[in-house]
C-alpha cells in the first residue's frame, strides 16, 4: 500500500457492513479491557494470589492488538479481500513488535522509570 493508495482509500471511503463488522469487534474487545478487565478483573486476580497463567498481565496486550487490528481494517478496508492483507499484515507486525520488545528496552531503564517494587 503507497501513500497514494492510501490518499485514494480515504477519499472514497464507504461505511458498509463489513467496516460496522470489524469496527465493533475493535470497539468491544477495548470496552472490555478498559471497563471489565483493568478495573476489575485484574485487580480481583492479583489480590487474592490467583495463578491464571498470567492471563491478567497479558489481556491488554491480547484485547489491545485485537482493537488495533480490527480498527485498523474498519477504517482501511474496501472490501474483504484487503481486509484479510490488512489482518494479516497487521497482527504480524503487532506480533513482531511484542516480541521484540524485551530486546528493544534495557533492563535498567524499565527500573528507573518504572519503579514498581
Amino acid at each position: 500500500m503507497t501513500f497514494d493508495n492510501l490518499k485514494e482509500e480515504i477519499k472514497n471511503w464507504r461505511f458498509t457492513k463489513y467496516k460496522l463488522i470489524n469496527l465493533l469487534i475493535g470497539s468491544g474487545s477495548l470496552l472490555i479491557y478498559e471497563f471489565m478487565a483493568r478495573p476489575y478483573y485484574r485487580p480481583y486476580i492479583y489480590r487474592n494470589k490467583i495463578n491464571d497463567l498470567h492471563l491478567a498481565g497479558a489481556l491488554g496486550n491480547t484485547l489491545g492488538t485485537l482493537a488495533t487490528v480490527f480498527i485498523l481494517v474498519s477504517l482501511l478496508s474496501r472490501g474483504k479481500e484487503r481486509g484479510k492483507y490488512l489482518i494479516r499484515t497487521a497482527t504480524i507486525v503487532l506480533v513482531l513488535y511484542e516480541v521484540a520488545q524485551p530486546l528493544l528496552v534495557k533492563p535498567l531503564m524499565g527500573r528507573i522509570f518504572l519503579p514498581l517494587y
